[in-house]
């Protein structure tokens, strides 16, 4: 007998450790939390908002599996209930897209299992409040919400709990820390470029007296430096024009464009190494250095199978583990599915193109047509059209082919050249 181990066991042999602080060292003495760095950083925002509206976008239906290839719909059960509206005051869509952006930049996620005036519902708990407690290095035994009121312990069974991969522990690995180095070098050349194009005049460089000029008296230093600060810097009324200089002063110019501080160079870096943490195609927010129009194509349908698939394939799993079997008899085969069939079935013409070969004939009647021109119904136009050279396997009443002239061309004279023929 090979299962042998009780998993009391198994929860005594170690301690779970303490989920580490969402914070992250960009500088010197500078700390910044995920949420910050989701707030104020441009590509992890760009990439992280793009995995939640992506994936929010997509219904949730659920379904009562009947047989291996047999299944139903649910419109009316508790889950399908649930999902359509989680709360009085939160949609599904504002529901999910919660969900995934503290996935995305915390590697975890708590909703609380609630009773509302409509029913069961479910409300989001933000991360940095939550502190999973407990004995048992497996999952925690309860959660501790710490708000601006005091504390509060919640059941582990009254909460869904979604997290990653964290070696020894339960709480999950945030990307971002794999962005470390990288968002730590954005910032200080963010910081580096700002400071030098703050303190950079409209008129960049630096003027040069020759050695053979007059000296001058710190006085006329001093006038010569506020006329020229008046006229050519700040909001003066020549910036930008061409200054008239004295006693064969030059102009040298000493400006560093955004060309020199290879701003788009890091700025395009920043993204693509936030997009390869997450997975996501460069292409699908507009780095088209090697894209074109067929291979953008084939990366949109990648971003629905190989980039959100594993996130649809785990948030429906942790649905039938913690959410589900709370709604459902004992005997219910009740699961649920993201809808991605909009996203994945193409162009119209591709659509009609494989719905026409598939059935092998015209598939929308005329008044379905009709009806996605906003065109009004005609009479007659409910009957499917079947071409006479179809006909389905069992009509009792096939459409005849179109006999053979058996005696075509009897009566025609004949050509008058064999006529004539010896």
């Amino acid at each position: 007998m090979a299962f042998v181990v009780s998993d009391g066991a198994i929860r005594s042999l170690s301690r779970p450790g303490q989920p580490t602080l969402p914070r992250m060292t960009i500088s010197d003495g500078r700390t910044i939390d995920y949420y910050e760095l989701w707030r104020t950083q441009p590509a992890v925002r760009t990439w992280v908002s793009f995995l939640a509206r992506n994936i929010a976008q997509l219904g949730v239906h659920v379904f009562d599996r009947a047989g291996d290839t047999d299944r139903r719909r649910l419109l009316e059960h508790p889950v399908a209930q649930l999902f359509e509206q989680p709360n009085p005051w939160t949609t599904r869509y504002r529901l999910m897209d919660a969900l995934v952006h503290d996935y995305a930049i915390f590697d975890r996620a708590y909703w609380w299992k609630t009773r509302t005036a409509a029913g069961n519902g479910l409300v989001r708990l933000p991360p940095p409040l939550v502190s999973p407690k407990g004995d048992n290095w497996l999952t925690p035994d309860k959660f501790e919400v710490s708000a601006s009121k005091g504390k509060r312990e919640i059941p582990a069974d009254q909460i869904v709990y979604f997290r990653g991969y964290s070696g020894t522990d339960d709480f999950g690995t945030s990307p971002i820390e794999a962005l470390r180095q990288t968002l730590a070098e954005e910032f200080a050349a963010t910081r580096m470029r700002e400071q030098v194009l703050r303190n950079g005049a409209r008129v960049s460089g630096y003027l040069q007296r020759p050695a053979e000029a007059p000296q001058w008296s710190d006085t006329a230093r001093e006038r010569f430096r506020k006329a020229w600060q008046s006229q050519y810097t700040g909001n003066g009324p020549e910036v930008g024009g061409t200054p008239i200089l004295e006693d064969g002063m030059t102009f040298e110019g000493a400006s560093q464009n955004a060309k020199e501080l290879q701003y788009l160079e890091v700025r395009k870096l920043s993204r693509e190494e936030v997009a390869a943490a997450y997975f996501i195609p460069p292409p699908m927010i507009g780095i088209l250095d090697h894209a074109t129009f067929s291979n953008i194509t084939e990366q949109h349908k990648m971003l629905y199978q190989d980039t959100l698939g594993p996130w649809l394939a785990m948030l429906a799993e942790e649905f039938a583990l913690q959410l589900i079997p709370d709604l459902t008899a004992g005997s219910e085969r009740v699961y649920v599915e993201f809808n991605l069939r909009e996203k994945l079935t193409g162009s119209f013409e591709e659509r009609a193109a494989q719905m026409q070969t598939a059935v092998g004939g015209p598939w929308m009647t005329v008044n379905e047509a009709r009806a996605l021109d906003n065109r009004p119904p005609i009479e007659g136009g409910d009957e499917l059209i079947r071409p006479l050279n179809i006909t389905q396997n069992g009509d009792d009443e096939p459409v005849p082919a179109e006999p053979a002239d058996e005696e075509q061309g009897a009566d025609e004279p004949e050509d008058e050249d064999q006529e004539d023929a010896p």
